[in-house]
């Protein structure tokens, strides 16, 4: 199956990007393609050829509760996304990271993707053991 890591990061936040790196390479081992597409730096990625699609995040503020709004635009114009199978990943920081999950989760949602799962990532390890164990 084709999959997609897409991660919202800015410059500042290399963290991100190597968590969804190690996602995908947990995920490569169970024998699918994936291609780890910075969000940022793709505004114009289309999603539409791929059957699972993981989105990665930070919460933009310490409290939690917020999230790059590049998302929802990012989102909106990725192409057919409706009914694709999803998991909806957040790197660890901040007092409140449930809250920004769930706010990626309902942008996620909203253009009617299928969570399938959700995680707060802390380290690299965490997310290639994921990768290993998702169910795509």
């Amino acid at each position: 199956m084709r999959v997609a890591v897409v991660f919202f990061s800015d410059n500042k936040n290399n963290k991100l990007a190597n968590l969804s790196n190690s996602l995908a390479e947990g995920i490569r081992s169970q024998g699918h393609q994936v291609d780890v597409i910075d969000a940022y730096l793709n505004a114009d990625a289309k999603l539409s050829t791929y059957n699972y699609i993981a989105i990665g995040a930070f919460s933009l503020t310490i409290f939690g509760g917020k999230i790059p709004l590049k998302i929802t635009s990012f989102l909106s114009n990725s192409g057919l996304i409706r009914g694709k199978r999803s998991y909806a990943f957040l790197s660890r920081g901040g007092l409140r990271s449930q809250k920004s999950l769930k706010m990626l989760m309902d942008a996620m949602e909203h253009e009617g993707m299928f969570l399938k799962k959700s995680d707060i990532l802390a380290t690299t390890q965490e997310a290639e053991i994921i990768g290993k164990k998702l169910h795509i």
